[in-house]
C-alpha cells in the first residue's frame, strides 16, 4: 500500500476514534463505550500507519458496521444526528480509502 492512502486511512481512523470519544464522553458506561467504539479505530489506525494489510482490510469491514451504526443513530436519535453524520461520512471515507489500491489495480490503466 502506498504511503498516501496508508497515512490518509490512519488519519481517518484516528479522527473516527476521536469522534466516538467525544460522542460518548458523558456515557454512564464510559470505559465500555471507549473500549467498544473508540479503541478499535485507534488500533486500526496504528496498524494502517505501519502498513498492515490486515488493518486495511479490517478497517473496511468495520467501516460497514460504523456506517450502519451512524445511519441508525441519525435516524432514531435526532438529538445526536451531528455525531452520527460525522461517523457516516468518516466511515464512507475509510471504506473508499482502504479500497483505493485494489480499485486502482483492478480498473487502472496498463492492463
Amino acid at each position: 500500500m502506498s504511503r498516501t492512502p496508508r497515512r490518509g486511512l490512519a488519519a481517518l481512523l484516528l479522527t473516527l476514534s476521536l469522534v466516538y470519544a467525544g460522542w460518548f464522553r458523558d456515557d454512564a458506561q464510559l470505559l465500555a463505550a471507549m473500549g467498544f467504539f473508540a479503541l478499535p479505530p485507534l488500533l486500526l489506525a496504528v496498524g494502517a500507519w505501519f502498513g498492515s494489510r490486515h488493518a486495511v482490510f479490517w478497517s473496511g469491514v468495520f467501516g460497514l458496521g460504523w456506517f450502519c451504526h451512524g445511519v441508525m443513530m441519525a435516524w432514531a436519535h435526532r438529538d445526536q444526528a451531528g455525531w452520527a453524520w460525522a461517523v457516516i461520512v468518516l466511515s464512507v471515507a475509510i471504506i473508499v480509502t482502504g479500497s483505493l489500491p485494489g480499485l486502482r489495480a483492478r480498473f487502472g490503466r496498463g492492463r
